[in-house]
């Protein structure tokens, strides 16, 4: 099952963390597109290519450190064609590693057309999780759980995300509390459909981690689901922040860092350090960085509660 595999790997590794493969151009190194333009041209097929460069570059070096990788589509969509291949070769590559692979895809739309999105998302052998948004209501989310139970696959479902407007929708109050909580309820119900033999569900949430006391009312409210954590590190949102979105056995979520770790190279805290040539073990090093932040962050609190 879905979850028990990603905790297994949370425990193996020591790092409750995942790295978000959302490559711009304009920021992956100039030799890499040197090579990719030579060969393919500055074009799109360029552009996807040296971009599956980058990432291959990014997974050889984190993948005995981090259990998974995200993938956000858009990066790749908005090449086409070219970058959508780009987006399953990196999915696979990622799989022959030994990673467990998060399609951040956050489909939302009515039933039938659900069914061919979980079709062609939970039915493809190198995706492991995708991201879904709930926000059309639970008819929209029921098509995808034959294929979570069917092919051990995993969901993580837009609860209370971590951009600063989330707040105009998923703030309203309502005679039951707020949207973010309904839909928190919501997926309390269905999660116990899916649970594994560690207790969590392959039915988890998006929590950001820039709300910080939302977070603790939501791992109340959710005590078996698996938190997807967005918002660390580009957006704002430190060690400390994370804590709430982990049980009383500092396990149950996962962080996400895009940007801080695929661009290390490019920060203030390792430029100095790794020249471009060097990005992937940048990469490498801002993943242990924040490994051992957050893991130091857990055991602070659970010592405070002692």
């Amino acid at each position: 099952m879905f979850s028990d595999k990603l905790i297994n790997a949370i425990k193996s590794k020591n790092n409750p963390t995942v790295v978000g493969l959302d490559p711009r151009i304009e920021s992956i190194p100039e030799f890499i597109k040197e090579i990719t333009f030579k060969k393919y041209g500055n074009n799109v097929k360029g552009i996807s290519e040296a971009i599956y460069y980058f990432n291959k570059g990014i997974i050889d070096s984190i993948f005995d450190v981090v259990p998974a990788v995200k993938i956000q589509v858009a990066f790749y969509e908005v090449y086409g064609p070219d970058g959508f291949d780009i987006f399953f070769k990196t999915a696979e590559y990622a799989k022959e590693k030994g990673l467990m692979v998060i399609a951040d895809v956050k489909r939302g739309d009515i039933a039938d057309v659900a069914e061919m999105y979980s079709k062609a998302y939970l039915q493809n052998e190198y995706i492991d999780a995708i991201t879904v948004n709930p926000y059309m209501g639970e008819d929209t989310i029921t098509p995808y759980i034959h294929d979570v139970i069917e092919h051990e696959k995993g969901l993580f479902i837009l609860v209370k995300t971590s951009n600063k407007g989330s707040y105009t929708i998923q703030n309203l109050e309502t005679e039951n509390g707020t949207v973010y909580e309904n839909v928190a309820n919501m997926l309390n119900k269905i999660s116990n459909l899916v649970k594994g033999k560690l207790g969590y569900s392959s039915i988890g949430a998006v929590v950001g981690a820039t709300h910080k006391e939302e977070a603790k009312m939501l791992r109340e409210k959710m005590p078996s689901a698996i938190f997807l954590v967005p918002g660390y590190g580009a957006q704002g949102a430190t060690a400390e922040d994370v804590t709430n979105c982990f049980d009383e056995n500092n396990l149950g979520a996962i962080v996400n860092s895009s940007r801080k770790v695929i661009f290390a190279y490019k920060s203030q805290y390792w430029k100095d350090v790794y020249s471009e040539y060097e990005y992937a073990q940048a990469a490498r090093s801002e993943v242990v960085l924040m490994r051992g932040m957050i893991n130091n962050a857990l055991l602070k609190r659970k010592y405070i509660a002692c």
